[in-house]
């Protein structure tokens, strides 16, 4: 049975709590991702930053994103209208972040994965080791299981030793962002956004070089480009 482990992303992007709320806006547009995690400086997971939290600040929509009538203000909660108004307005990732993150636990099945992203209705679920971030699982994972293979299919030691591996040498390389790689049989299902045909082709012939490898599976898609109009 399938793992966390066995399909999270690996290389992910993370900023620290006292990233400002507009290198994070920069980092979500660039890496193409809705939300980014909060590390600290011993490496803890502190909280999660996503475009929802973004949208709802001052300086990235440039007005009260949520104008209040005189009386709501007058009978409301104070400490969730405070609350609000810190987040709203403030500068940097420690205070704009959702402090109670849901996390999973490497060895947790994919049932209890898709359970949690279902029950909390968030989009990924950080992955921890003794409370530092190892990896993200996204809804798209998932989605890419069960394009590649059964949920319930049987990973064998010999294709998590694969997985090692093709991510250790992924790890090394200094070219590209590569998203995730699946190994269900001894065969690479490589999926995620690259820049280049010359990238693609690099992933492929380095997955085609990991031992014990029988095959690749190309599920790659082109980055798309954003330009202004």
């Amino acid at each position: 049975m399938h793992r966390a482990a066995d399909i999270m992303t690996r290389e992910v992007v993370s900023v620290a709590p006292e990233t400002p709320v507009s290198d994070i806006a920069k980092v979500l547009h660039a890496r193409h991702v809705s939300g980014v995690p909060v590390v600290d400086s011993d490496g803890d997971l502190v909280g999660i930053v996503s475009e929802g939290d973004l949208m709802k600040h001052v300086g990235a929509i440039g007005s009260d994103p949520q104008p209040r009538s005189w009386w709501l203000r007058l009978f409301g909660d104070r400490t969730s209208l405070a609350e609000e108004y810190a987040k709203s307005h403030a500068r940097r990732a420690r205070d704009v972040m959702t402090k109670n993150v849901v996390t999973v636990e490497e060895n947790a099945p994919l049932g209890d994965v898709a359970r949690l992203l279902e029950r909390h209705r968030i989009k990924r679920l950080p992955v921890v080791r003794d409370g530092k971030l190892v990896g993200i699982v996204t809804r798209g994972n998932l989605v890419q299981v069960l394009a590649t293979s059964p949920a319930t299919a049987h990973v064998s030691p010999d294709d998590r030793e694969i997985q090692e591996r093709l991510s250790a040498e992924l790890a090394a390389q200094p070219w590209g962002t590569f998203s995730n790689a699946l190994v269900q049989d001894g065969i690479v299902h490589l999926w995620g956004l690259v820049d280049s045909e010359a990238e693609r082709r690099a992933l492929r012939v380095l997955a085609e070089n990991v031992p014990g490898v029988k095959g690749v599976e190309d599920h790659l898609a082109a980055r798309p480009a954003y330009g202004g109009e």
